[in-house]
């Protein structure tokens, strides 16, 4: 229903192709994929390329490619509010902390999605909300993962002590396997006995395995550039204020807006107060990535689901009553419905003008 689209991407349109048909739960760039080098023997699958691009490192000083060499490293490809790599990061902290006394060096490579991620504030706190101690590259200008060729949140890269790339893993999954491929490397250079044991992870809240049987909803953006099935009565006018009126019924994986808006390339602003999100979908949890639009206010909001308030559905960021604030940007989860899994109807309510939206992810 939208008037014009932008169909400018940054990344090859082939792969992401690719991407889409291999998985179909995840659009794009941020998605679970099982796509690695995964052959016997660890082939040499290059050398590690340059992380002089980065424009700022925290946790550390700024690491380059000869201080690593004679180390194990792993490279994480990430962004703070991307839910595959959420829960991915579990594993990740803790092969951080297991393996670093035995020679193993991780470093996320911090590459932001949306333009509110390129704010370092943003990308600390994040880092000290999900307890990560290893060193962050943060790569605003793409210029790392450029060198990489890399076009996937989260993307795993494991070199050797010689700055060669051994092994490469995209999406969430294959985590046993990763961890043997670490155990390989560190065996490889001889820093000490490696033991056969995989980490035990109690992931919990946004870091929670996705309940892949149920899940029948994908990612979708709601900004013009990149979202799909909209179907709110009027059509999108894009980059000016509008109202709008959702229908009665939606179909799964519909959306819908209700109230006066402002559809954006990256994201939907809402204008007015008492302006609400509808959305039919289909899986345990329902996450939303929005901030205030004006850094330091906030906006309160209540969840519907089924036409009632989220109590027993409730999310993490939603309380007893069904109600919530949004005070940053980031990822909230606004439901996580109890057994059985079905088709349910969401509303989000905003008592506040002032909230952008960005995409919705499910799990």
């Amino acid at each position: 229903m939208f008037e014009e689209i932008n169909p400018n991407r940054r990344y090859f349109l082939t792969t992401m192709i690719k991407t889409i048909a291999a998985t179909q739960l995840g659009r794009l760039s941020c998605t679970k994929q099982y796509a690695t080098s995964a052959t016997a023997g660890l082939p040499i699958e290059g050398e590690l390329p340059s992380l002089v691009g980065a424009i700022a490192w925290l946790n550390s000083q700024p690491l380059t490619v000869d201080e690593l060499r004679g180390k194990v490293v792993l490279i994480n490809f990430w962004t703070y509010t991307c839910i595959n790599w959420l829960r991915q990061l579990p594993y990740v902290r803790a092969w951080a902390e297991k393996y670093r006394d035995q020679g193993l060096t991780v470093i996320g490579v911090h590459t932001p999605e949306f333009e509110f991620e390129k704010n370092m504030d943003n990308v600390r706190r994040a880092l000290t909300d999900m307890r990560i101690d290893y060193p962050i590259a943060v790569d605003n200008d793409y210029a790392v993962w450029r060198a990489f060729e890399n076009h996937y949140w989260p993307a795993l890269y494991f070199i050797d002590t010689q700055g060669r790339i051994r092994h490469h893993h995209f999406g969430e999954g294959a985590y046993e396997r990763s961890e043997r491929v670490i155990q390989q490397l560190l065996s490889e250079a001889g820093t000490g006995r490696v033991g056969q044991e995989m980490v035990e992870v109690d992931a919990r809240g946004f870091e929670a395995a996705a309940d892949w049987n149920s899940l029948k909803s994908p990612e979708n953006y709601l900004g013009y550039e990149r979202t799909q099935n909209f179907a709110s009565s009027s059509s999108a006018v894009l980059n000016k204020p509008h109202s709008y009126t959702a229908p009665t019924q939606l179909q799964r994986n519909q959306w819908a807006l209700s109230g006066d808006w402002t559809i954006g390339r990256q994201a939907i602003v809402l204008n007015k107060s008492g302006g609400r999100i509808a959305y039919h979908f289909h899986a345990r949890d329902l996450h939303l990535v929005m901030g205030p639009a004006q850094r330091g206010t906030s906006v309160r909001f209540r969840v519907l689901v089924d036409g009632q308030p989220a109590v027993a559905a409730r999310g993490l960021d939603v309380n007893e009553r069904g109600e919530g604030t949004v005070t940053e940007q980031r990822l909230y989860q606004l439901v996580r419905q109890p057994e059985p899994i079905r088709d349910r109807q969401f509303e989000i309510e905003f008592l506040d003008a002032g909230i952008e939206a960005f995409a919705f992810t499910f799990g």
